[in-house]
This record gives C-alpha cells, sequence and structure tokens, in this order.
C-alpha cells in the first residue's frame, strides 16, 4: 500500500480521537494565554457588583479604573504572546505521545532498504499491522490544563471566588457604571437599606426593615440601627427621631450607625421610601433574693438558696459576704482591732445551659479557713444582666458556718489561729497560749508530728512576733490549720483508735449542740469505724482458730441492736433532748468498751510474735539493730528539738561531742541502709515483710529530708521529716515483726528470746512484771492487765508511763528507759 494512501486510511480510522484532541489543545492554548485576562475581568466584575466604586472618594476610584484598564492591557499583551494556534499535526503528536511504539508515525513510514527482497516486506507488512492493531480502540488525548506554574498564587481562584459571590450576593443594581465614579449607584428598587441588630445578651435576630412587613416594630433599647441612603444628594432623606441626634450633617450621611434610645419615628423620605414606628422596649434591671435561711452542712461548707430574674437573663451574681463587726464578741483575741475589716466575694452559681430568665440556685462554698468563719457576717446578694444593670438583694445577717473542732487541743489551736489573722499584734498572745497548751503533752497531745509541728510554729512566732510580715502569717496560719485537722482527724492507723476517735468527736458534737447535718456525718464515721473495727477482731479471731461466741463474759449486742441504738440516738438529737442524747452515747460507750472480742489478746500474740522473735538468729540481730535506730532516731528528734528551742541551727556539735545534728542523721540514715542491704531482714516476699521493707524505704526518705533541712538550718523542717521517719520506722518493725512470726512459732520464740534477756531478772521477769521470754510485747500468756476494762487500764498505763518520762527531776536512766518502752508500745 502506498504511504499516502495508507496515511489517508489512518487518519479515516482516528478521526474523532483526532478532532477531539485538537479541541482540547484549543482550549489549553486559550487557557494557559487568557487566564490572566480571565482573572482581572472576574475581578473587576466582583468590585462593581458589590458597589465598590460607589464606596470610594473620586480620586480613588478613577485610579482604580485606570489600574483596572492597566491590567486589562497587560494581560492581553500577556495573551498574544503565549498563545500558539493548534494544528492537526499538533494534535496528531500527542495522540501518538500517549500510545506505546508511536504507531502513528510508523504506519506513515516507508520501508527505507529491502523493498525487493520478499522476506524484509513481509517482516514490515507485520510490523504495520501491529501498529495498527494498536490504533483500535483510540480514545482522545486530555489536554494539560494545570497553570499552578503560571499562578502559584492562585489567584485565578480568588477572583473565580468573588466573582461567584458577587453573583450571587451582589445583584445587577448595585453594579455601578463608569460614569458613576465615586458616587451612590442607584438601585432599582428602593433607595435605602436598613438593618436593627438588638443586643447579644437579648438572643435576637437582627432585621433587615426592607422586608418587614410592619411599620410598627418594637425592638430592645440599645439596638444598633444600621443603614444606607442611595442615589444623588438630597434624592432620599432620613427623618428620625430614636437616636436623640441633634447633627444635621450626621443625619444626611449616606452610609450611618447609631443606638436605639428612645420610641420614636424612621422615616425615608423619596423614591420607595417607607415610614416606620419605633417602640424601645426598655431593659428591667434584674431582680435576686435569699429564698431561706442560710445552714451548715456535714462537711463544713455553707448552703443559701437563692432566686434571680430578669426580662433578657442574669448575666452573673455573686455574694458579698462582709464581718458584723458590732455583732463580734470583743472579747480576748477579738478585743484588738483588726488589721482589715475581713470581706469575701463568692460568685453565685448559675446554669451553663437553658434560659437565665429565671435562676433558682443555691449558694455551696466553704469558708472554713477565712477569717470569717462561724464569726457573724453580713450577705449581700447581687446579679447583674447583660446591660450591666445590677440589683442587690436584702442584706441576710448570720453566723457564717464552718468547720467546727471538737478535739479541745485542735479547738485552741484554730482559735489562736484566728486571732493571728485579726492582728497581728495578737501573735504574741497567741504564742503564749500555745506554749502553755503545750507545756505538759503528756496524756495531752498523743500525735508526735503534730506537736512537733506546733511547736515550730511557736518558735516562729516568738521570733518574728514584732515583724509579722504579711507572707509569714500567711504561711504560719496555713500550717496551723493542718496541725488542726492532723489532731482533729487524726493520723490513725489502728481500727481501734479511729473508733475511739469517732466516739469521743460525737460526744463532744452532742454535748456543743453541733447541728443535724453534723451529727450525721460524724454518726456515720462511727458506724464506718465500727464496721471496720468488729471485722478486724473478728476475722484475728478466725485466723487464731477462737469461737466469737465463746467467753462472753460481758455485756454484748449484735449489728441490728447497735443500729436500733445510733437511731435512737438520732432521734432524740433531732428532739433536742441533748441530755437523753449524751446519756445514750455513754450507754453506747460502755457496750462498745465491753465487746467480748479479745483484741487484747490477738494484738498482744501478733506484736509479741513480731517483736519477741527478732531476739534469735539473723533476723532476731536485724531486729534488734532496727529498734537501735529507732531509739537513735527518737534521741536525735530530741536532741534538734532542745537546740530549736535554744535558738540554734541544727549545725552546732552536741555536748557529746557526737558530731553535728546532720551529721548523726546521716549516720542513723546509713546504717538503716546497711540493714536492708544486708538481707537478714525477715519475710522477704510475704506481704508483711514487703510492707516493712517499704515503710522501711520510707523511713530513709524522711531521714534524707530531715538531714538536709538540718543542713540548711530548717529545724521545723527537720523535726517534720524526723516525726516522719519515726512513724514509718515503728510501722517497718510492727510489719516485719509479725512476718517473722509467720516464719517461727511462739514457743521458740519465747525461747530464744527468753535466753537473750533473762539475765536481768533472776525471776525471768522484766520491771513491769511480764516474763522474760514476752519482754517486748503488749501482752504475755500472764497478762498483766487483767479485768472487765482492758482497754481502760491499758490507757492509764501508757499515760503514766509518758507522764513519768517527762518529768525532768527522774533519773536520766529511769527517763530513757520509760521512753525505750513509748518506743516498744
Amino acid at each position: 500500500m502506498e504511504p499516502s494512501t495508507r496515511t489517508t486510511d489512518v487518519l479515516a480510522q482516528i478521526k474523532a480521537p483526532l478532532r477531539w484532541t485538537l479541541a482540547g489543545l484549543w482550549v489549553q492554548a486559550l487557557l494557559q494565554a487568557l487566564w490572566p485576562l480571565n482573572t482581572v475581568v472576574l475581578a473587576g466584575y466582583a468590585a462593581l457588583a458589590f458597589g465598590l466604586p460607589s464606596l470610594l472618594p473620586l480620586d480613588y476610584a478613577w485610579f482604580a479604573l485606570l489600574a483596572f484598564i492597566a491590567a486589562i492591557v497587560a494581560a492581553l499583551w500577556y495573551a498574544a504572546r503565549r498563545f500558539a494556534r493548534p494544528t492537526a499535526a499538533d494534535a496528531l503528536a500527542r495522540l501518538d505521545a500517549g500510545l506505546s511504539g508511536q504507531p502513528l508515525a510508523a504506519l506513515r513510514d516507508d520501508q527505507a532498504i529491502g523493498a525487493d527482497d520478499p522476506a524484509s516486506v513481509a517482516v514490515w507488512q507485520a510490523h504495520l499491522a501491529r501498529m495498527a492493531r494498536k490504533l483500535a480502540g483510540l480514545r482522545a488525548a486530555r489536554p494539560d490544563l494545570r497553570l499552578s506554574r503560571a499562578d502559584p498564587f492562585a489567584l485565578r481562584y480568588g477572583a473565580l471566588l468573588l466573582a461567584v459571590l458577587a453573583a450571587l450576593f451582589g445583584p445587577p443594581m448595585q453594579m455601578a457604571s463608569l460614569g458613576t465614579l465615586g458616587t451612590s449607584a442607584a438601585p432599582a428598587g428602593p433607595m435605602w437599606e436598613a438593618w436593627a441588630t438588638p443586643p447579644a445578651y437579648t438572643g435576637q435576630p437582627a432585621l433587615y426593615l426592607a422586608d418587614q412587613k410592619k411599620d410598627e416594630l418594637t425592638l430592645p433599647i440599645s439596638t444598633r440601627i444600621d443603614l444606607r441612603l442611595y442615589g444623588a444628594a438630597g434624592e432620599v432623606i432620613l427623618d428620625e427621631t430614636i437616636s436623640a441626634r441633634t447633627d444635621a450633617t450626621a443625619l444626611a450621611q449616606p452610609s450611618q450607625s447609631f443606638e436605639l434610645a428612645q420610641s420614636g419615628a424612621l422615616n425615608f423620605r423619596g423614591t420607595g421610601g417607607r415610614d416606620f414606628a419605633i417602640t424601645a422596649q426598655p431593659d428591667a434591671p434584674p431582680s435576686i433574693a435569699a429564698t431561706g435561711p442560710i445552714a451548715r452542712q456535714g462537711d463544713a461548707r455553707f448552703t443559701l438558696p437563692f432566686e434571680a430574674r430578669d426580662d433578657y437573663g442574669i448575666a452573673k451574681g455573686r455574694a458579698e459576704i462582709a464581718l458584723d463587726l458590732s455583732k463580734v464578741a470583743r472579747t480576748y483575741g477579738l478585743a484588738a482591732q483588726p488589721d482589715a475589716p475581713p470581706s469575701a466575694v463568692v460568685d453565685l452559681p448559675l446554669p451553663r445551659r437553658g434560659g437565665r430568665s429565671e435562676v433558682a440556685g443555691e449558694l455551696v462554698d466553704d469558708l472554713s479557713k477565712d477569717l470569717l468563719s462561724n464569726l457573724p457576717v453580713t450577705i449581700t446578694l447581687q446579679a447583674e444582666d447583660g446591660a450591666g444593670q445590677t440589683a442587690a438583694a436584702d442584706t441576710v445577717a448570720a453566723i457564717l458556718p464552718g468547720k467546727r473542732f471538737f478535739d479541745p487541743l485542735a479547738a485552741a489551736i484554730i482559735e489562736m489561729r484566728r486571732d493571728i489573722l485579726w492582728a497581728r499584734s495578737n501573735a504574741p498572745r497567741a504564742a503564749q497560749i500555745l506554749k502553755a497548751v503545750t507545756n505538759a503533752p503528756e496524756g495531752f497531745i498523743v500525735n508526735n508530728r503534730a506537736y512537733l509541728r506546733l511547736r515550730a510554729v511557736i518558735t516562729a512566732l516568738d521570733s518574728e512576733a514584732g515583724a509579722l510580715t504579711d507572707d509569714l502569717r500567711t504561711t504560719l496560719t496555713e500550717e496551723m490549720w493542718q496541725i488542726a485537722v492532723l489532731i482533729e482527724e487524726g493520723d490513725l492507723t489502728s481500727a481501734r483508735e479511729r473508733l475511739t476517735r469517732a466516739q469521743d468527736r460525737l460526744d463532744e458534737a452532742i454535748r456543743k449542740g453541733a447541728s443535724p447535718e453534723e451529727i450525721d456525718a460524724l454518726m456515720q464515721e462511727l458506724q464506718d469505724a465500727l464496721r471496720n473495727y468488729t471485722r478486724q477482731l473478728a476475722q484475728e479471731q478466725r485466723e487464731r482458730g477462737e469461737d466469737m461466741s465463746q467467753n462472753q463474759d460481758g455485756p454484748s449486742m449484735n449489728s441490728d441492736q447497735l443500729q436500733q441504738m445510733l437511731d435512737k440516738l438520732k432521734e432524740l438529737m433531732e428532739q433536742g433532748k441533748t441530755a437523753e442524747a449524751a446519756e445514750l452515747m455513754q450507754r453506747l460507750r460502755e457496750f462498745m468498751d465491753n465487746m467480748r472480742v479479745a483484741e487484747g489478746e490477738g494484738q498482744g500474740e501478733g506484736q509479741g510474735q513480731g517483736q519477741g522473735q527478732g531476739q534469735g538468729g539473723p533476723s532476731g540481730q536485724a531486729m534488734r539493730e532496727l529498734g537501735q535506730t529507732l531509739r537513735g532516731q527518737q534521741g536525735l528528734s530530741d536532741d534538734a528539738f532542745r537546740d530549736m528551742q535554744n535558738g540554734g541551727d541544727g549545725n552546732s556539735q552536741s555536748d557529746q561531742g557526737e558530731g553535728t545534728l546532720a551529721e548523726r542523721q546521716q549516720a542513723l540514715r546509713d546504717r538503716l541502709d546497711e540493714l536492708q542491704r544486708q538481707g537478714n531482714l525477715p519475710g522477704e516476699g510475704s506481704a508483711q515483710g514487703e510492707a516493712g521493707r517499704q515503710a522501711l524505704d520510707d523511713a530513709a526518705r524522711a531521714m534524707e529530708d530531715a538531714e538536709q533541712a538540718l543542713r540548711d538550718g530548717d529545724l521545723p523542717g527537720a523535726l517534720d521529716g524526723q516525726a516522719q521517719a519515726l512513724e514509718a520506722l515503728r510501722e517497718g518493725m510492727q510489719q516485719l515483726g509479725e512476718a517473722l512470726a509467720q516464719e517461727q512459732g511462739e514457743g521458740q520464740q519465747g525461747e530464744q528470746f527468753g535466753a537473750a534477756t533473762g539475765e536481768d531478772d533472776p525471776r525471768g521477769r522484766d520491771p513491769l512484771g511480764r516474763e522474760a521470754g514476752n519482754a517486748l510485747r503488749n501482752g504475755s500468756d500472764e497478762n498483766l492487765l487483767q479485768g472487765g476494762d482492758v482497754y481502760r487500764r491499758a490507757e492509764e498505763l501508757l499515760e503514766e508511763i509518758r507522764r513519768r518520762s517527762g518529768e525532768g527531776a527522774r533519773p536520766e536512766d529511769e527517763r530513757n528507759y520509760l521512753k525505750r518502752l513509748l518506743d516498744l508500745f
């Protein structure tokens, strides 16, 4: 086949794809050449549609027109340079480039050599046939419409977006003609536009006045009116009496904005004019009132119910609490003139969702730490609406409820704290009273940590009483609060101690006439403590294989009887029969003191096993050394306390030449670390053993903190750390002792310890009459404390030991021995 004929056949076969490809090349060429012109035209249309020329001053409008014409010329010049007319050959080449092997070019080629060789001709024909088959199903090539390289900032899309917005929101009636540059474009409809936007706090929507069907409108006061006047000057005249404006020049402006100040008329005179009668709806002030008395909750918070109303909603509210000085009993620490009248401001709770036109809420807060707590105050509730209008309720006079302390020592500390907050001049008096309170702490202050912290406060008050700064007063009063809470609520781990604490607190609350809420909270505390106590003792009896139903030689009660007694107690308190309630409380205490659950024997055995068994073998030696570490820590704490009383800083050398307090503290910590590294402590892998080791780790950290505080001259901080170390050491010894008791038998333990200590007394008894084999135990096989009231007698004995250990006239050896006894108990 001749090449010309073959080319004609090929073109006929791909006629349609070739035509579409050529059309695509035309689109590609035009788009690449004319995109700047399209961008300029679309941007100009958007500007005209939005009425930009009419908004600009005349000089700026002409400048914008010249810039637009220059942009058009530049775009046309760019198009002329970039446009290249596509041809059929370009379309054919684009098609061929998208095919494998370029079959279109192959079909138009001629055989260069071997035309006379039949074999060569056959191969050539086979090649053409294969290229022809590739044209089957040929589709048009897609044009390249990407302009990102030519327009990296996408200006074309910005112009297109503006044009679309102009088409939607800028009707042709607003387009300015070139002949009216710098003047308002006259719309085909009304010659004015106006919007009324109420204040946001009203929650009402904005209104487009031209769309309103009624001419009488009621709008909230301070509604913003925005309006525009079109046409030539004087073609539309505004006449209004709702803004209280008197400036005629402002009324003639084509674009105006003002607030609705009063009822009146809003008239547009001229073509398409309209008259509106506007009624300004005033914003009524809010109102607020307390709907009940102030009340105390059991957790020391106070409550005050209230109601507030506003036509558009309450924006915020608050309660201003001020001291009612005229009703304060000006005695003791309150006799001085207060440094500043105390007051507090508390925000009222408002709903976050829904309307606030009518709010019924309850103020709940806890100002126990504030000076106002438990003093006469006046409470003024205030409400504010969105417009800034305020209203105040009638003043409520009351005693501001706060946390009440029933422990006498805690109550005394809180009273001194209040006096210091009242006036700095009360600091010396408070220090003297606290000194008197802590002068004989034996049997009165049972919490060693609270005692040490309180003494540190007293020292600070003595040294800084004459120059008590605000920061120091804040620090000391916060510390006094923490100490009082520690004494009141206790740092108790024993179920028996928690039960006794709950009984004492409830008894004291009954005597002092506490509120029903406080009584409920304390009764719940008593019930929880009692359940925990009975559950723990019953578990101990089961572990010892004892029958709880046997040996009940005293009064007892079941849980139902106990609950009935508690219910009766609550009923008496609600009826105001405090005397009967106190009598029933005493009966309840007697019943619980005589519950026949063998706590004394159970705990004595457990502790005896825990400590007595430390007398034999490596574990016994480790326990003895741990006891020595405990006594050394106690002695160091005593020396640090005396150093603080003498005005020392903890860095002076002791009288015995043992080095500074910090060095002694480091030595004790090193000894404890060595005991732990030796691996001879009992109970490895057991729950008690791990708990004991964790307590020793806590003790080591507390010792390290105390050591650093001693090096820094911070004796109060050192005493705090030493108190924590002592508590952790005691806890660790108790846990390790229980672990040791599980590893060895009671008989073996008694023999080992008896062999080690029997030589102190030929009769095999210690100074308290206990058998030598049972030393270091709270009880023995022949119990020192016998009789119905075991617990009370034990407490009396401990109090006597504390009293004697604190008497300076006694020999030092005796006092040291008594202190060691206290360490054991």
